[in-house]
């Protein structure tokens, strides 16, 4: 998402934390996003404690090749009611949705009972293909934004409904994709 492209036969794992920022464009006001890359990695757990306490949102990945990574989101959910501020946006992204069927591990269903039970925002994305990945990350910056401004007409800006309507419609209006 930040660089906007997927770097393919290249794989670099995150060492600790990656940093990056992006600023996206929410109804004609700037967003800064800054994006910390934790990996995610068991050997990494310690390190991001620290990391939660000032999060205003947090995006928990996993492969839908692969069982392990979904299994350890329960873990990261626990760490985060912990460690987090009790209003940190949430959204669980099950990432490689365009993998043939054969390789996929983690049922679409399965994410989404996982997302309910935690009350979280849920969708598949693919970095390969670009699927939602756009609109995960306009959906966190128009929540965010919607809760530093407030909103002058008192309705609420609902994140899973927006996802919702945008999978819908099938593009992510920002990008026009």
């Amino acid at each position: 998402f930040d660089t906007g492209r997927f770097q393919t036969g290249t794989f670099s794992a995150t060492v600790g934390i990656g940093f990056t920022n992006k600023v996206v464009a929410v109804d004609e006001t700037k967003v800064k996003l800054q994006i910390w890359d934790t990996a995610g990695q068991e050997r990494f757990r310690s390190v991001t404690h620290a990391y939660y306490r000032d999060a205003h949102a947090l995006l928990l990945l996993y492969d839908v090749t692969n069982k392990t990574s979904f299994d350890n989101i329960r873990a990261w959910l626990g760490e985060i009611k912990e460690y987090a501020q009790d209003d940190v946006v949430i959204m669980l992204l099950g990432n490689k949705a365009d993998c043939h069927s054969s390789e996929r591990m983690i049922r679409r269903e399965d994410g989404e009972r996982l997302a309910k039970e935690y009350s979280v925002t849920f969708m598949e994305t693919s970095a390969k293909t670009g699927l939602n990945v756009e609109l995960a990350f306009m959906a966190i910056a128009r929540e965010l934004k919607m809760r530093k401004c407030g909103n002058p007409d008192n309705t609420v800006f609902n994140v899973q409904e927006y996802v919702r309507e945008q999978t819908q419609r099938g593009s992510c209006p920002p990008c026009n994709t």
